[in-house]
């Protein structure tokens, strides 16, 4: 772990990059905003800049040939967005039972911007107790890091609003393809 740190650290000052922040020893930390495929490698030199081996979920797709191998090495979790079911069960159940368990997600696409956030952070995190952690790419200002942290409360738009306030000015690597943090679950929970 230790050479993990120094590594990281390494390329995030030879990028000519800031790494800010503490990554708390467990939790689900969001990854946004999520603006290109290079996100991955952000979140894991935050994590490892601090210390941490994350596990992160990952598009299947991305799991095949060597590029499968090395997101294996690095602590990627192949997600079938079609049916994660199986993959979300197995990870509720290795986060009960480790104190250190340290998930990375990324709740909006890269493509191009969208209207909602997945929810999927949100519901880990409510399922398990793990507090949720803020992680951040800003292109603008050459910087990665960590936000707050908080449990949610169940009052999803108290909680997305958090969410909002802390990313309003974080833009990620293409800020075109940025999407406001919102999620579904608010428009019910607003009716």
């Amino acid at each position: 772990m230790i050479v993990r740190r120094a590594l990281a650290r390494g390329i995030v000052r030879a990028a000519r990059w800031r790494l800010v922040g503490t990554v708390p020893d467990a939790g689900i930390m969001v990854g946004a905003p999520h603006t290109s495929a290079w996100d991955f490698v952000a979140m894991l030199l935050i994590a490892w800049g601090n210390g941490k081996s994350p596990q992160v979920l990952v598009k299947h797709t991305w799991f095949k040939g060597p590029t499968g191998w090395a997101l294996r090495k690095t602590g990627g979790i192949p997600l079938d967005r079609e049916n994660p079911g199986a993959t979300i069960r197995a990870l509720l159940a290795e986060a009960k039972g480790h104190e250190s368990f340290m998930l990375v997600i990324a709740p909006e696409g890269t493509r191009g911007s969208g209207e909602f956030w997945k929810p999927g952070f949100y519901r880990i995190a409510q399922q398990t107790g793990l507090p949720i952690s803020l992680g951040f790419v800003d292109g603008p200002t050459r910087t990665l890091g960590m936000g707050p942290m908080f449990h949610p409360t169940g009052d999803v738009v108290a909680d997305m609003d958090l969410v909002r306030a802390f990313y309003a000015d974080k833009q990620g690597i293409r800020p075109a393809n940025r999407t406001e943090p919102r999620l579904r679950e608010e428009r019910a929970a607003a009716d």
